[in-house]
């Protein structure tokens, strides 16, 4: 054996002990490199659109497709880039706004949207994405209901014209943002607040109007007290004089028949009646231990004792 070869010194033209081992340990790296360089390009031609969402494919800045069914889908790399839009219905809270009323009154309005992207290259040619939508709609939504409601009163806001109202502000807004690609479907206030510095004013002015009502209620209900017991006492006198005057005409009917019964025995016996008549007069004028000087002409009064 050449010594050279012992050594581990190759013979001219051919590979020395330590290439060799070094060729057969950078052989798996190589490998592993040229899989995950084959991972990254599959990885980075492919791409999944979600049932909940839209994906847009843009090259070079330029939309050239919009994909609304779920799946698998290829794309060439590093120049095409992929723009996912959530289709799902989305649920806005609007930071509360000042508006002023008809009646000049000033209320903080606190109201939310619901609505979702029907145009997803349209949404994305106008307002990109979810935070540029929600920044036009909140202008416009604001715009609305302050055009709106300021065509009415405090009271006929806070009162059931509200749900009303807020169908006029929801149509309005659905006209304005067909254009960006969206479809409303829902505007509603959560709450409506006067600012703290007007609430004490307002409730004095409140409270101030109950009183008055209240007392103009309660002058009404005494006039109509007065003028029902009024009627009462007339009614009263009006059946108490009927009455009085039916007992009147009931007595004298029935005086006048107890003196034709007195006439007709008085008729039939004259003397047995004025026996009668002067043992009732005896009856009254002689109590007990009752002492009576009578004269001559009294006599007669005292005929029946003889």
């Amino acid at each position: 054996m050449d010594e050279r070869t012992t050594q581990g010194i190759a013979a001219p033209g051919q590979p020395t002990f330590q290439e060799t081992e070094t060729m057969r340990l950078t052989r798996p790296v190589q490998l592993l490199i040229a899989a995950a360089v084959v991972l990254i390009g599959v990885y980075s031609s492919t791409f999944i659109v979600d049932q909940t969402e839209a994906a847009i494919e843009i090259r070079l800045g330029d939309p050239i497709r919009v994909i609304e069914e779920p799946g698998l889908y290829f794309r060439l790399p590093f120049i095409t880039e992929i723009w996912k839009i959530d289709r799902r219905l989305i649920l806005h809270d609007i930071p509360p706004g000042a508006i002023i009323t008809q009646d000049k009154k000033t209320m903080l309005v606190d109201n939310y949207s619901k609505w979702r992207v029907v145009d997803p290259l349209l949404f994305y040619q106008t307002v990109r994405n979810l935070v540029g939508a929600q920044a036009r709609l909140e202008d416009i939504i604001y715009s609305q209901v302050r055009e709106t409601l300021g065509k009415y009163t405090l009271a006929e806001i806070v009162s059931d014209q509200r749900a009303g109202l807020m169908v006029q502000v929801t149509d309005n807004t659905r006209a304005e943002v067909i254009g960006f690609g969206i479809e409303m479907l829902d505007v509603r206030i959560k709450r409506a607040d006067l600012p703290p510095e007007n609430s004490q004013a307002v409730f004095g002015r409140m409270e101030a109007e109950r009183v008055r009502i209240a007392k103009r209620y309660r002058s009404e209900g005494d006039e109509t007290a007065l003028r029902i017991r009024s009627g009462a006492d007339r009614d009263k006198a009006e059946i108490i004089s009927a009455a009085q005057k039916e007992s009147e005409i009931v007595r004298g009917q029935a005086d006048a028949e107890a003196a034709a019964t007195y006439a007709n025995a008085y008729n039939k016996d004259p003397e047995f009646f004025r026996f009668l008549r002067s043992q009732e007069a005896y009856r009254k004028t002689f109590v007990k231990d009752t002492t009576l000087v009578f004269s001559e002409k009294d006599m007669a009064f005292l005929k029946y004792f003889e």
